[in-house]
């Protein structure tokens, strides 16, 4: 029987949601993820020689926050966020206290290239722990000035309920074209100014 990449490799993850005020982190979400195929894709890419030459372009360093993913999205072929932010504005808020930095760039999907603006944003290297041999962890901080007050048409109010991390530019392109790495679909949260939250999201291999 044929394995992917991802199940040869024994790849898995798990994430967790802390809710933070005054500094307090109370536990709202801890369940496994989804390794989607766009992760196997890009490490065939790098054992094949056939991507970019730069081993930095392999890094999961950006994630997309959205607010309309379902149950149906946990499957190996997802390959971007039901309903994704789609602005600066929309991660930083009106504040300019937010702690996130935000970039654009586009998206591959399916062997090809979504020329449409895609908004992402990083995950600071020293957001990127070690566990272990086989064990690496990213921490994501969403503080009290970022993605607060979203909206979408005719939803006067709307809530944060996936997440997901992507690959940097296996490509090389001339505008990092990244691509969807692991997908979650958690219970709704509708951010305030009120609270932070920090995912803590770790993948390991075999």
């Amino acid at each position: 029987m044929f394995k992917s990449l991802v199940n040869q490799l024994g790849m898995k993850g798990h994430l967790t949601i802390h809710k933070v005020v005054n500094g307090e982190e109370e536990l709202v979400y801890d369940e496994d993820n989804v390794i989607v195929s766009g992760f196997g894709w890009s490490l065939a890419h790098l054992y094949g020689r056939v991507g970019s030459s730069d081993i930095t372009d392999y890094q999961i360093d950006r994630f997309k926050l959205g607010v309309s993913g379902f149950q149906g999205l946990q499957v190996s072929s997802t390959n971007n966020l039901s309903g994704a932010l789609s602005s600066n504005t929309e991660y930083l808020g009106q504040s300019s206290d937010s702690n996130l930095s935000v970039v654009s760039g586009f998206r591959w999907e399916n062997d090809s290239v979504d020329n449409t603006p895609q908004w992402y944003a990083k995950i600071p290297f020293s957001k990127v722990t070690k566990v272990d041999d086989r064990t690496v962890r990213y921490t994501i901080f969403i503080d009290e000035d970022s993605c607060n007050g979203l909206s979408r048409p005719g939803l006067a109010e709307a809530s944060l309920n996936e997440i997901g991390l992507y690959i940097k530019n296996p490509k090389d392109d001339a505008i990092d074209t990244s691509i969807l790495a692991a997908y979650r679909y958690f219970s709704n949260i509708r951010k305030t100014s009120d609270f932070g939250l920090v995912f803590r999201w770790t993948i390991s291999f075999g």
